[in-house]
């Protein structure tokens, strides 16, 4: 009687086990979409929408946010990218364009993306792109240069709180990594 219950026990053990390899397996590949619904609906992690925005219609003329920008540059993309403006105070509602400088310093040519960030990362959901060169990639010649344009507004809606934010962009190589050469 003891050997049967004893054997009923490592059958639920066993089955306890492989139950939660299973739960741990699926909840590690469920981690990164779940990740990025919580940044969204939350606006932790600075994320702004790919998507872009249409006009705002209503500008709130009584009040201001300055907003700042800054670019920064992955190791080992020779690229010299900068705002051509780093601050700017405006109204929400109303549109801005903006453009960042890009020049590629290699001598090949080479592709770019651009990847946004805004803080503080609540106001994120508040900053709306209309036209943006981070929604694609930009390849540029060797040696040449772009003036790459941002179209944005900032939702009236953004919270009282909020009277700064800045949008950093890093650039990255978007380029293939060429395929390794056999002998």
């Amino acid at each position: 009687m003891a050997h049967a219950d004893q054997e009923k026990g490592k059958k639920k053990s066993l089955l306890s086990l492989i139950a939660m390899s299973l739960g741990m397996f699926g909840f590690a590949f469920a981690l990164v979409p779940l990740y990025d619904v919580f940044c969204e609906v939350t606006g932790i992690n600075g994320k702004t929408s790919n998507q872009a925005a249409i006009a705002s219609e209503q500008v709130d003329d009584k009040r201001t946010v300055t907003v700042e920008f800054m670019a920064y540059i992955n190791p080992g993309m020779a690229w010299r990218f900068e705002p051509e403006v780093t601050r700017l105070v405006v109204h929400p509602g109303e549109t801005y364009t903006v453009l960042y400088s890009a020049q590629n310093l290699t001598q090949t040519a080479t592709v770019g993306q651009a990847v946004p960030s805004v803080s503080p990362g609540l106001g994120a959901q508040y900053f709306n792109k209309i036209e943006c060169f981070c929604f694609n990639r930009q390849p540029l010649a060797a040696g040449a240069s772009a003036e790459l344009p941002l179209l944005f507004y900032i939702d009236p809606k953004l919270p009282e709180d909020i009277n700064t934010l800045t949008l950093a962009y890093t650039l990255f190589n978007a380029q293939p990594e060429p395929a390794a050469q056999t002998q």
